[in-house]
């Protein structure tokens, strides 16, 4: 197996508090970034069908200075200013985002636009066709913030946020890694309040990114041992969470094995060599029920196919951690037994694997890779597909 000898890895600081007892650690970590005013952000879901936020109250004691419920799915704009607003009011001096992606994204472009004081237009990073993205340098310093997670999170420590405007481009990113959090909580109880729906396609986007990541040609060893363990715990306890939704270990395995492919993902360059889209975006922007994870999975053999050229080395190589290679198998023939390996994985775990499977209609392809076309590119490990012509002929590969 060839690895990069030649890389970035960062690891950055992050205290990980798991397990059945993990939320009374909230008390403790707030008080040792000397919080007097904890405000917390999360979904009206949480908020209203859980448990969570009280228990989160209660454990922050005197500390507690209130909760802003209205994070969105994506992070919409509007949603956003209005937490700004309220963590203002309450004279917040520590962030805690409960909940999943929505909860940890709004919580830190929160941070980012309550200390920066301009909009969301002034700080994003600015795309200028046939330029390298520029992103402001954000120099206030920020409020620390924690997370108490429900969902498996691969985004939860990073230095950024996306946010969803209603015109376009739609997707606009806040950079500023000093708004990584300082300490995550995986608590049983807490993770055991997501539907299993919302948890398995959570797990599933886990899943896909480390699918991707395993098939990078700059691959380095220590990004290498946090994909194949990350890897390990989806294979193994994604179906374990079907079979028991009750049980905390499955939750707290995959909440774990997104952490570590967030982890392996700082690493510069991951991911290069084959040609990106951002197509599963443009779905989930159009069709309300379209989980990150269900998008990403309905693309994901479909774009082994497409990049296996460029990616054949590692392919061969995931082949291999998935067990479906042996030793007089060539790397064309392990690449082929890798995607099948991984649709065979995601139809039994119930995920789709065709775009078919999203309820996405024939007729409206060629509008959505007319919409994609017009993106800017946001990924920096693969060069981005931008013609409509090449899109929709993908999209109808894979649909």
């Amino acid at each position: 197996m060839t690895l990069a000898d030649t890389f970035r890895y960062r690891d950055p600081g992050v205290r990980v508090f798991s397990g059945t007892d993990a939320l009374p650690h909230l008390n403790g970590e707030a008080r040792r970034l000397g919080a007097q005013r904890a405000f917390a952000v999360c979904s009206p879901t949480v908020a209203r069908e859980t448990s969570l936020l009280d228990d989160v109250a209660r454990t922050l004691g005197d500390m507690y200075a209130g909760a802003f419920t209205g994070a969105g799915r994506e992070s919409p704009i509007p949603s956003v200013v209005a937490g700004v607003e309220a963590a203002a009011e309450a004279n917040a001096d520590l962030i805690v985002a409960v909940g999943g992606g929505s909860a940890v994204v709004s919580a830190r472009a929160i941070t980012i636009l309550l200390a920066e004081g301009g909009t969301v237009y002034d700080l994003c990073t600015k795309h200028t066709p046939g330029q390298a993205p520029v992103s402001p340098r954000l120099m206030e310093p920020k409020l620390p913030n924690l997370q108490v997670l429900t969902t498996p999170t691969n985004g939860a420590n990073r230095g950024g946020a996306a946010v969803l405007d209603s015109k376009r481009p739609h997707r606009l990113e806040l950079f500023d890694p000093k708004v990584r959090p300082t300490t995550i909580i995986l608590d049983a109880a807490a993770l055991l309040t997501a539907p299993l729906s919302l948890y398995l396609d959570t797990a599933a986007t886990t899943f896909n990114g480390v699918v991707s990541a395993l098939q990078s040609r700059n691959l380095n060893a220590f990004s290498h041992a946090d994909l194949r363990e990350a890897l390990d715990l989806s294979l193994v306890y994604m179906p374990k969470l079907l079979e028991n939704p009750e049980d905390a270990e499955p939750r707290l395995k995959l909440a774990s094995a997104a952490l570590l492919a967030n982890r392996a993902s700082d690493a510069a360059g991951l991911g290069g060599g084959g040609v990106s889209t951002s197509l599963d975006r443009q779905i989930r922007y159009r069709y309300e029920g379209v989980g990150q994870g269900a998008g990403g999975a309905a693309f994901l053999c479909a774009t082994m196919r497409r990049n296996r050229d460029a990616l054949l080395a590692g392919q061969a190589r995931l082949a291999e951690l998935l067990g479906v290679r042996d030793g007089g198998m060539s790397d064309e023939a392990a690449a082929d037994a890798a995607v099948t390996a991984v649709g065979e994985f995601l139809s039994t775990v119930g995920m789709p694997t065709r775009v078919r499977d999203l309820g996405v209609p024939e007729e409206d392809l060629r509008s959505i890779a007319e919409d994609d076309a017009q993106e800017p590119s946001f990924s920096w490990g693969a060069p981005r597909a931008d013609s409509a012509d090449d899109l929709y002929a993908f999209l109808r590969e894979a649909w």
